[in-house]
């Protein structure tokens, strides 16, 4: 499995702005200089989260971003979906074989490790993570 770039960004995007609430509204050129990540870019994930409803953002000269919940309500899993949709859970090798033996137990095989990993991320809070 391998995480988007856009996820990776989100992650350390969220993370800074938990770690960092405390002191306000937290600018994003202060995350695109910390760690190097092309700002408008950035912008764009943040704005994927404010839809996702993990983060929310304030415009103007005052303006920056928070948390939209507490530390405690935002997973993992909330971050990725919010970034690069919902994880999908099914392989559907059937739709092109017809119902074959082997690509049968490959998507229920595939289907049971995605939901593994949704299940493993919905538990990974950023409370765990800051």
């Amino acid at each position: 499995m391998r995480v988007s770039r856009s996820v990776a960004y989100g992650l350390l995007a969220v993370g800074y702005v938990a770690q960092n609430k405390d002191e306000g509204l937290t600018l994003s050129n202060a995350i695109a200089e910390k760690y190097d990540i092309p700002l408008e870019y950035l912008l764009k994930i943040m704005q994927q989260m404010v839809r996702g409803q993990i983060l929310r953002s304030k415009r103007g000269p005052r303006g920056g971003f928070n948390l939209a919940r507490p530390v405690n309500k935002i997973t993992m899993l909330d971050v990725i979906e919010a970034v690069d949709g919902p994880m999908i859970i099914s392989l559907g090798l059937e739709e092109y074989t017809k119902k074959d033996k082997f690509a049968t137990k490959a998507t229920q095989a595939y289907d049971k490790v995605v939901a593994q990993a949704r299940s493993a991320f919905k538990k990974i809070k950023l409370t765990d993570l800051i």
